[in-house]
């Protein structure tokens, strides 16, 4: 019994000095350069998600520097505090109403999530996800989004933060932009411009606030759509070649798209400028683009396998860390990954398996979010 015990103990502290090992390392990257535009998000929409320590553990392990958080969640926020990791933290749908119509609320709200929490790098509030009067799910809150980020922002500039934590919204691609493929045809959807989308906008521009973007790669290929050209695939019939899929995943070794005088080897830099043209066209240049969702499945879909997500976000941080997109080659995006963990209570298969780690906290592939490299 006596020796049983003294293994136990002898496991503890192995364990204890591996995770020590981990938060030294990663407190030392977090001063070295290049900056790494990647993070990644934590839904947890699971049955077994990990503990709050278990997933920022998760986090520290794959080096990412930034999380998106959907909701405010106490614990989450405790297990963050003195980690040095940046957090994007989300005003939910449901509560979009309530801090649009007082004041009050929205103090009390920044008040229980970030003025208690002075020792977390708060970066963005973003206030709703996807929110727009075209989606069946959530267009009740559209009519009250711009009072809500409002009401935000004052809360914000009360507590002397407004210089430090910025607040936006994120919306969903496939819904606010029309006309994407090529890019320099993109535009904001005719049916949310004026009333929506340009009120947005103007938020955004008075408080120099970035404009966040849901846009998801995988959808595009899987669903045949035009920013994925069909053609690409011509001629190869007798092939087991699925250029597309080279396209959509960052394994293009040459310009597959031109549009004008740009050219892509992939498509999230079309998706991207296409981003940058609709904005440019309302007269919002200035705003910097966040990607504040993307990713690939792991199963459930067409080319949804751990090698093929794998091979996306892997590359995918690299072509961020190293350069922007053709229209913008300078600007290299922020970018964050969809998701820490599988979900598995979002129901439809497909949605429940993005997931970098698995329910048991296995990751799926391997992926770090640091390199030697960036030293």
């Amino acid at each position: 019994m006596l020796a049983k015990y003294a293994n136990m103990n002898r496991q503890a502290r192995m364990l204890a000095s591996a995770l020590s090992s981990i938060d030294a390392e990663f407190s030392r990257r977090r001063h070295l350069g290049p900056v790494n535009q990647a993070g990644v998000t934590f839904g947890t929409c699971a049955n077994n998600p990990p503990s709050p320590q278990e997933a920022v553990g998760l986090i520290k392990s794959l080096h990412a520097q930034k999380v998106r958080l959907y909701a405010p969640d106490i614990n989450i926020l405790q297990a963050l505090r003195n980690t040095g990791i940046e957090v994007v933290l989300g005003v939910p749908n449901e509560e979009v109403q309530n801090i649009g119509t007082s004041q009050d609320k929205a103090n009390q709200w920044i008040q229980n999530y970030v003025k208690n929490f002075q020792d977390i790098n708060f970066r963005y509030i973003v206030v709703g996800n996807g929110i727009s009067s075209l989606n069946e799910h959530n267009g009740q809150y559209a009519q009250c989004l711009i009072q809500a980020m409002q009401n935000i922002q004052n809360a914000i500039n009360a507590c002397g933060l407004q210089n430090k934590v910025k607040v936006s919204t994120a919306l969903d691609h496939s819904i606010v932009l029309n006309q994407i493929h090529p890019p320099s045809n993109a535009v904001f959807n005719p049916a949310i411009k004026q009333n929506f989308i340009f009120p947005v906008l103007q938020f955004l521009k008075n408080n120099n606030a970035p404009f966040l973007i849901n846009l998801h790669p995988y959808y595009s290929y899987a669903f045949n759509k035009p920013e994925v050209p069909l053609e690409l695939n011509q001629g190869q019939s007798q092939s087991n070649r699925d250029i597309r899929l080279e396209y959509a995943n960052f394994r293009s070794a040459s310009f597959l798209v031109q549009d004008g005088q740009l050219k892509y080897q992939n498509v999230f830099d079309a998706m991207v400028d296409s981003v940058y043209v609709a904005l440019e066209k309302a007269g919002a240049s200035s705003l910097d683009v966040v990607v504040a969702e993307t990713g690939w499945p792991t199963c459930g879909g067409t080319a949804a396998d751990a090698n093929n997500a794998g091979t996306f976000n892997n590359n995918l941080i690299s072509h961020i860390k190293r350069t922007g997109t053709p229209k913008r080659p300078q600007n290299c995006v922020e970018t964050y990954i969809y998701n820490l963990i599988d979900e598995d209570k979002r129901g439809k298969e497909l949605e429940a398996h993005w997931g970098i780690f698995d329910q048991n906290k296995q990751a799926r592939y391997p992926i770090s979010f640091w390199s030697p490299s960036d030293q």
